[in-house]
């Protein structure tokens, strides 16, 4: 019986992969060369994983999902990774080995003449994700009480402003950390990939309805840690 009437009794996460693999010429056309080199280094990061190390894939597999996040949000791929289910079944050697039988089938190409990773914009990724609003590292400082920002909390580095932590973090009342985006974070691993985290809570989510940054508030707290755990721990 198909587990989701669209592959052979598939896990999500083997379907996931199946889908990238489907979609490859699209998810390269949609990602510029940058994001295409970071999603093969995810997928070569879960394939060099130790396939009885459920923690170390769930980890890869995480940086995976990151990865597919600028995706347009009715591409197929960024539709499956949305409405990823959790199930009792963790991922495994058959992941691994599907991570590696996807690698041989993508391939980085050259950067055509001219371009360098940007998008028609002029910005890369990581400048978009540098143009929220943030707080320098002081400001950040004087909201979490005058001590360091704990670990948890997104902390981008930009080569001209130094530190920045992106503002919707931190509460409207009293400016401290939001403790649902505390918890988040730590689903995320924003301690290790804040890039990957800031990418998730700054882009659209078509099972959230929106930008998960835009809801807090507007949506109960366990829907956007369901969320996230989703596409941490999904199988």
């Amino acid at each position: 019986m198909n587990d989701d009437g669209t592959g052979g009794g598939r896990g999500g996460t083997e379907r996931l992969l199946a889908l990238v693999g489907e979609h490859r010429d699209t998810v390269r056309d949609a990602l510029d060369d940058e994001q295409y080199a970071l999603l093969l280094a995810r997928l070569a990061a879960l394939g060099d994983a130790a396939p009885d190390d459920t923690r170390a894939v769930r980890r890869a597999l995480q940086g995976v999902r990151l990865a597919l996040l600028p995706l347009p949000l009715d591409h197929p791929v960024r539709l499956a990774l949305d409405s990823v289910r959790l199930v009792a079944a963790p991922p495994g050697p058959s992941t691994v080995a599907g991570a590696r039988e996807l690698m041989a089938r993508l391939v980085l190409p050259e950067p055509a003449s001219g371009t360098d990773g940007t998008d028609d914009t002029g910005d890369t990724a990581q400048d978009q994700l540098l143009s929220a609003p943030a707080l320098s590292a002081d400001e950040a400082r004087a909201r979490c009480g005058g001590t360091a920002p704990p670990p948890e909390l997104i902390r981008l580095t930009d080569a001209q402003g130094g530190d920045r932590y992106p503002e919707f973090q931190f509460g409207t009342g009293d400016g401290r950390p939001c403790e649902v985006v505390l918890e988040v974070n730590r689903v995320l691993l924003a301690d290790i990939d804040p890039w990957g985290a800031a990418a998730w809570w700054l882009s659209g989510n078509t099972w959230l309805g929106g930008t998960p940054a835009s809801l807090l508030g507007r949506l109960p707290d366990r829907e956007l840690v369901g969320a996230a755990t989703a596409l941490a721990e999904g199988d």
